[in-house]
C-alpha cells in the first residue's frame, strides 16, 4: 500500500504543537484537507492516545495550521487554523488558536514567505477562520527568527525568544459582535443545570463564562480532577451549548454540538491560593483572577490565549461575569494576572466605552515558539483516498 509524502513542518506555539502546511503543499480543493489531517494527526482514536499519526491525545496537540500568501492588502500571511478532534472523526475550523498564532510569524519568516531583516521583524496574519488581523513581533537571529531568550511562560520549561501578539480590533471575531446579545450579563436556562448567570463575550474566540460557585466548584480544581468530574463536566457542557444557541453560533443544542471549538466555556472566581501543575504555589497576592476553560470536552492544562484574551477583555466590561471576580485596577489599561493550573498568564486588553456600546481595540500577550523539525509527514493513501490535482504531495512504497 502507497502513503501519501507531504511537506511539512511540526512546530511549537506557546503551549500547543501542530503540523503546519503551506498552502501550496495541499490540494486546491478545501474539501480534501479533513481527511489529510485526521489522517496525519492519527485521528479518530477510541483510546485517545493518536500513536498512528502526529497527535499527542489532548487538544493542545491535536492541531494542524495553513500558512499562505495574504488575500487581504493589510497583511503578510493567510493562516487557517483546524482543530483535529482526537475520539471523533472531524475537523473543526469554527475558532483560532492563540498559541499556534505566535509560531506563524516566525514560520513565515523562515519559509521566506515574508522578507525581513534587521533586528526584529513585524509579521500581520490574517486569520482566516476569524476574519482578523494579528500583528507578531520577534526578533531575528542572522535573519532567521530567534530561539533563544529570557522568557518563561507557564506550562513550557526554560525560556525562549519573546513573540509578541497583538490582536487588532478583536471582538466579534466569532458572531460579528463583541457581546453578542448586547449585554454584560444574561441568565440562561440551562437544559439539566436550572437558570444560570453567564457573561456571552466575543474577542478573539466566542467564550461564555461563569461564576465557580454558581455550578457547585471551588474554581481551583485541577484539570484532571476536573476531566473526571462526569456531573461537572456535563454542566459545563450544558451551559456551552446553551450559550451556542444564545450567541447566534449555532441554531440549535445539536448544532451546537458539532461545533466543539466555539464558544469556549471556562469558570472564574476571586483570586486564591493554589498549587500549578508543577506544585509550584501561586499566591492570591499574586494574581488578579482565577480562572479554568474548557473546549472539546477536555481541561485546558494552560489556558488557550484566546480565551484568555477574552477574559481579559470581559474583565474590563463593567458588570460582567468576570469584572465582577476580578481584583480591581486602578489602571483600566492594566494587564491581567490569571492564575490557571500551569501558573500565571499575564494578558494585555484595551476596551473603552463608545456611544454606549462596548469595544474591544485590542489584545496582546508574549508567547515562546519554535520549529521543532521539518520535512515530510506520512498518511496512509488507503485513508485519503485519490490526490486530487492542486497538491504537490508524492506517494512513495510503504
Amino acid at each position: 500500500m502507497k502513503q501519501l509524502k507531504l511537506p511539512a513542518v511540526f512546530m511549537r506555539g506557546g503551549t500547543s504543537k501542530a503540523i503546519v502546511f503551506r498552502r501550496e503543499h495541499l490540494p486546491a480543493e478545501r474539501s480534501a484537507w479533513d481527511e489529510i489531517f485526521l489522517a496525519a494527526i492519527g485521528s479518530p482514536d477510541p483510546s485517545g492516545r493518536q500513536l498512528d499519526g502526529m497527535g499527542g491525545g489532548v487538544s493542545s496537540l491535536s492541531k494542524v495550521c495553513v500558512v499562505g500568501p495574504s488575500s487581504r492588502p493589510d497583511a503578510d500571511i493567510d493562516y487557517t487554523f483546524a482543530q483535529v478532534l482526537v475520539k471523533e472523526k472531524r475537523v473543526d475550523y469554527s475558532g483560532n488558536c492563540g498559541n499556534m498564532s505566535s509560531a506563524m510569524g516566525p514560520f513565515a519568516v523562515d519559509e521566506g514567505l515574508v522578507r525581513s531583516a534587521g533586528d526584529e521583524a513585524v509579521v500581520r496574519i490574517h486569520n482566516t477562520n476569524t476574519r482578523k488581523i494579528i500583528r507578531a513581533r520577534f526578533a531575528l537571529d542572522e535573519g532567521m527568527a530567534a530561539v533563544d531568550g529570557d522568557l518563561a511562560i507557564p506550562g513550557v520549561s526554560g525560556t525562549g525568544a519573546p513573540v509578541r501578539l497583538e490582536f487588532l480590533n478583536p471582538g466579534g471575531a466569532t458572531t460579528g459582535r463583541l457581546l453578542p446579545t448586547g449585554n454584560p450579563v444574561d441568565v440562561l436556562d440551562v437544559a439539566g443545570v436550572g437558570r444560570v448567570s453567564v457573561s456571552m463575550v466575543d474577542a478573539a474566540n466566542a467564550c461564555v463564562f461563569v461564576r465557580a460557585e454558581d455550578i457547585g466548584l471551588g474554581g481551583i480544581e485541577m484539570p484532571e480532577a476536573l476531566d473526571a468530574d462526569r456531573d461537572a463536566m456535563a454542566r459545563l457542557g450544558a451551559i456551552r451549548l446553551a450559550a451556542s444557541v444564545a450567541m447566534g453560533i449555532a441554531p440549535d443544542a445539536a448544532s451546537a454540538a458539532v461545533k466543539t471549538t466555539v464558544p469556549f466555556v471556562g469558570f472564574v472566581c476571586e483570586p486564591h491560593a493554589a498549587r500549578t501543575l508543577a506544585g509550584e504555589p501561586i499566591e492570591a497576592a499574586d494574581i488578579d483572577l482565577t480562572a479554568r476553560v474548557l473546549s472539546n470536552g477536555q481541561t485546558h492544562r494552560a489556558l488557550p490565549l484566546t480565551a484568555s484574551l477574552c477574559m481579559a477583555v470581559a474583565a474590563r466590561i463593567e458588570g460582567s461575569i468576570v469584572h465582577r471576580a476580578a481584583r480591581r485596577a486602578d489602571d483600566p489599561a492594566a494587564a491581567l494576572r490569571i492564575g490557571m493550573p500551569s501558573g500565571v498568564l499575564v494578558v494585555a486588553a484595551k476596551v473603552v466605552s463608545s456611544a454606549g456600546q462596548w469595544v474591544a481595540e485590542q489584545g496582546a500577550f508574549y508567547r515562546t515558539a519554535r520549529r521543532l523539525f521539518d520535512g515530510a509527514v506520512y498518511v496512509r493513501a488507503s485513508r485519503i483516498g485519490h490526490v486530487t490535482d492542486g497538491a504537490s504531495a508524492t506517494t512513495v512504497a510503504a
